[in-house]
């Protein structure tokens, strides 16, 4: 009887433990918005706020349409150490608007300067400025 009852708990313990679900160990989140930029890149996005599609830059662009980034962006993150001189146009021409590193280098176009960008070069030179749109300033 002793046996029967040990060999029964057993059985027990080895059905529990085969019927128990599987959780994960942990949920790590994937990278969202402005994070999904690595650091030593600069990175141009789609949407606003660091959203919709993105492309991250590691050298000067003298066409976004390469990329599939020409008059789209509308936010952008700086995580390099050189500043980027965004061009209107392709090929390094038109005006130009200016992304500085570190952290003041990450956030929202100005609605006049979204989908507008063509070119981008690190470290310069930069031409004419695009100005800040009236209205826009701080």
């Amino acid at each position: 009887m002793r046996n029967t009852k040990r060999a029964l708990r057993v059985l027990t313990a080895v059905a529990a433990a085969v019927v128990l679900p599987v959780l994960p160990v942990s949920t790590a989140h994937a990278a969202d918005g402005y994070d999904r930029c690595p650091v030593g890149s600069y990175c141009m996005f789609s949407g606003l706020d660091g959203t919709g599609d993105m492309v991250a830059l590691r050298a000067s662009t003298p066409d976004l349409t390469a990329v599939g980034m020409n008059d789209r962006a509308k936010s952008d993150w700086n995580r390099t150490s050189s500043t980027m001189y965004l061009w209107s146009d392709v090929n390094y021409s038109g005006c130009t608007a200016v992304t500085s590193a570190g952290p003041t280098g990450k956030g929202n176009f100005f609605p006049t300067y979204r989908d507008f960008f063509s070119s981008v070069r690190f470290d310069g030179p930069g031409g004419m400025s695009c100005g800040t749109p009236p209205g826009e300033g701080g």
